[in-house]
């Protein structure tokens, strides 16, 4: 649940000023020092908007806190465009590149003020990418000494959470422990059949050895399950009549069931060793090891019609025009929510009257099982990983306005990437067999996930399906030089990265039996990059600024492969990205007036995009890939910050941006289910598309009012616009327009891309604070979208499946902002 935190009163970590001396302050995007209830890990992965909300330059604060809950992001960048760093170890996912913030979700009290560059910028401890880094310390002896417990209650993800957490300071014997503890829960979520139970703990401890050696552990975690929202279409959304309608669960046994729920327990230990060599030079240097699980489950069937409610032949637009009267029928049912959800009790009856015979079962010859065959399953696609890492750094005073920084990152990361059975719904078992591949073969060995153990019976907690170790190692080294001058300060910045990866398979597919087992070739690549950036000093007040970034980075674990679940065939001419950009910016610092007005742009070259899904027009599942994807991302924003009258202050912040595909790159399909390729050597006409899914432009208008007798009260006014749905690329082919005319209104259909419609939203924060026998309480109330609106799509994307003549029998799925929500938290000091 995001919250707004205003640090009133008392602070649990002491805040100073994390600008290094010699590094560029006003000039760069900030450094920021992070109070923010949105480290709460709701969503998996997070872009770099949502962790900025107290950041001192009020654009990015704005971006992170109010904007961020329409989808903006700023510069559109994702999360794999930023380091994060937890005690100065890298955190981001190897597969994936993103930042996985529920791993730490819920240790507010001791994640809450973190170190971060936004943008291109220097830092001692990182190179970073295009959108900076962030990295959170949490040494023992940083925390100031006491104890708090706190309580709040929301009505978003979760309604409940109660936390506690207690610091000693540093002790006499030069020891020093913090240690930590949460829960956050709800029965339901703002969207129905949701729920949230999630627990945290973290305990640190630092031995201050002598005045030069000190060690520090840390070891946290954050296990949680969560039943998961949906994404649908337009028509589904008003049939149900909720913009939130969540086609994910139903009831069972009169109480609501979700099939979408995620899980996740990954454990991290970090020990650091802290070298103060001597006044001008300082070395830390640490040890990790991350570990655990996370999955999330999801229906699935064989030999049975489409169960979801929102499938499109349970919609009433397929049944038009063709059978208005079926559609009438279709159009009634919706009206009833059994109809509308999932029915459980029609898969636990279809499972226990399906009485079958297994041949030759688990490949042994003459070996019969008989049962209840089931037709529906809930599995479980899992990854379970291991990551031991080793970081070090340094940071040396060269001469006084002059400063080096180096620093190295070694890595070796294994990830099981697996399905298990977590739900029969009733029936005996289930039979390891791809039911696309049994629609295409007719040897039905080939059809068997793992030919090893053909046949296979497979039980409750037993693996199927796929199975495989994504094996990643890295290692990386970078060095930072910063000077400091009276009128001028920059900094110049190289890195150089190796990685490799491969595959190892535990099945032997029967559609790929040479390809599907065992290790993988190995992939390595090589990277460099560079960045650098000035401050021109005009006067006390104002600055001008220029920073740019060139680096390669190598391609993500999950995009490399054509099919990764099925086998180690990766993407033709598999390379390195490479990723520049720049920005200017003007900035006023004055007593009571702040500015900073900036100018940006970012290109992403060479990039893979895959994914995977039913294609209809070639009648069988398929991994859709991309190559040679290039973005380009520019655009302005502008941040003020006034002092109306001593208590009151007003702020306007403003973003425009044009973010656009700028190559026609190379299409590759590749069936699921067989070695062929289905098609090379498409072209997808994606050039000035927009990326879309967020909005481009924002603006937003705001007052605060701090009165002197410990209360505060804001209002925060905001509009979001040129918001443009993902495109599909296959609608932008030669091919999709086969047939067509130029000046047929199907041609204008399938090329034009959907813009969404503006949007408005006003949001409340207060709060107050009291010293009762000294002992300090804190209250603040947190309101957003105050006048619910809730009809306004904040993103959404084309459907990949789609009917090139009938564009409406798959049309968009839409995402929602939600409408009036509340977060109210009563902090208490012990």
């Amino acid at each position: 649940m995001a919250g707004f935190c205003l640090t009133l009163g008392y602070p649990l970590k002491a805040q100073t000023d994390t600008t290094q001396a010699g590094t560029p302050g006003p000039g760069a995007l900030p450094v920021v020092t992070l109070s923010a209830a949105e480290l709460e890990g709701d969503q998996e992965s997070q872009d770099i908007s949502g962790l900025l909300q107290s950041s001192r330059d009020i654009f990015v604060s704005t971006a992170g806190y109010t904007l961020s809950s329409a989808r903006f992001r700023i510069r559109g960048y994702d999360s794999e465009n930023t380091l994060v760093m937890i005690n100065g170890v890298p955190v981001n996912d190897p597969e994936s590149g993103r930042a996985y913030w529920s791993s730490w979700g819920g240790l507010n009290d001791v994640t809450r003020y973190q170190e971060v560059r936004t943008g291109i910028s220097a830092s001692q401890q990182t190179f970073g990418g295009i959108g900076g880094s962030t990295n959170v310390e949490t040494r023992a002896s940083g925390f100031r000494k006491g104890s708090q417990i706190s309580y709040s209650i929301g009505n978003r993800s979760y309604r409940n959470r109660l936390m506690f957490t207690s610091n000693t300071g540093m002790l006499k014997n030069g020891w020093s422990f913090s240690l930590s503890a949460s829960r956050r829960w709800a029965q339901e979520g703002y969207v129905e059949g949701t729920f949230y139970d999630a627990w945290a703990y973290f305990l640190a401890a630092e031995k201050k050895i002598s005045a030069k050696h000190t060690l520090a552990f840390t070891g946290f975690a954050s296990p949680s399950r969560q039943g998961r929202p949906g994404v649908s279409t337009q028509e589904a959304y008003d049939l149900a009549g909720s913009n939130f309608y969540n086609p994910y669960w139903g009831y069972q046994e009169g109480e609501k069931r979700n099939s979408r729920v995620s899980t996740s327990h990954q454990p991290m230990l970090i020990l650091g060793h802290y070298w103060d060599i001597n006044g001008k030079t300082k070395f830390y240097q640490a040890l990790s090891y991350s570990f655990g699980r996370s999955g999330f489950t999801a229906l699935e069937w064989y030999d049975a019609a489409d169960p979801r409610p929102d499938y499109y032949r349970n919609l009433p637009s397929y049944y038009v025009p063709e059978d208005p009267a079926m559609a009438a029928v279709y159009t009634d049912n919706w009206q009833e929510e059994d109809f509308r959800q999932l029915d459980w009790e029609r898969f636990y009856f279809a499972n226990r009257k399906n009485l079958y015979t297994v041949l030759n079962a688990n490949g042994i010859d003459g070996n019969s099982i008989t049962g209840n065959r089931s037709k529906y399953i809930i599995e479980d696609r899992r990854v379970d990983k291991s990551q031991i890492g080793y970081s070090a750094n340094l940071r040396h005073a060269l001469k006084e306005n002059l400063f080096l920084s180096a620093g190295a990152n070694v890595s070796v990361y294994r990830g099981r990437n697996y399905k298990v059975i977590e739900d029969l719904l009733g029936g005996d078992f289930w039979v390891d067999v791809d039911k696309y591949a049994e629609q295409d073969y007719l040897d039905p060995v080939t059809a068997n996930n793992d030919t090893r153990i053909p046949n296979h019976v497979i039980y409750e907690g037993d693996a199927f399906g796929y199975d495989y170790t994504a094996s990643i190692d890295q290692a990386d080294l970078f060095a930072m030089l910063e000077f400091k001058a009276s009128k001028l300060d920059g900094f110049v910045g190289i890195t150089a990265a190796g990685t490799r990866f491969w595959r190892t398979g535990h099945m032997q597919s029967g559609k790929f039996p040479e390809d599907s087992y065992g290790d993988s070739d190995i992939h390595s690549f090589l990277t460099y990059g560079t960045k650098a950036g000035l401050q021109y000093k005009l006067t006390g007040r104002h600055f001008i600024t220029a920073n740019g970034l060139w680096m390669t980075r190598p391609p993500f674990y999950r995009d490399a492969f054509v099919s990764i679940r099925t086998r180690d065939q990766v993407v033709e001419d598999l390379g390195e990205e490479t990723v520049y950009g720049g920005d200017i910016n003007y900035i006023y610092r004055g007593t009571g007036l702040k500015l900073r007005l900036t100018g940006y742009y970012s290109k992403f070259m060479d990039q893979n995009w895959s994914r995977s899904f039913y294609h209809e027009d070639l009648n069988t599942f398929v991994n859709y890939i991309m190559t040679g994807l290039d973005e380009v991302h520019t655009g302005m924003e502008l941040g003020i910050e006034a002092v109306v009258t001593p208590a009151l202050t007003a702020s306007v912040v403003a973003a425009h941006a044009d973010y656009v595909y700028s190559s026609r790159p190379d299409v590759f399909i590749a069936a699921d289910n067989d070695p062929s390729v289905l098609l090379e050597s498409r072209k997808a006409y994606l050039k000035n598309f927009k990326v879309g899914g967020m909005p481009e432009s924002a603006f937003s208008i705001g007052l605060k009012y701090n009165s002197r007798k410990f209360w505060f009260a804001g209002i925060t006014w905001s509009y979001f616009d040129n918001i443009y749905l993902n495109p599909n690329p296959d609608r932008r082919t030669e091919e999709a327009l086969a047939g067509l005319v130029s000046d047929d209104p199907q041609w204008e259909a399938l090329l034009s891309q959907e813009k969404l419609d503006a949007g408005m939203t006003l949001d409340f924060f207060g709060g107050k604070s009291w010293t009762v026998k000294g002992h300090y309480i804190n209250l603040t109330v947190n309101v957003s979208n105050l006048l619910n609106e809730a009809d306004f799509a904040i993103g959404g994307f084309e459907q990949f499946r789609y009917d090139p003549r009938d564009l409406d029998r798959f049309p968009p799925k839409l995402y929602y902002l939600y409408g009036r929500s509340y977060f109210i938290n009563v902090r208490y000091t012990l």
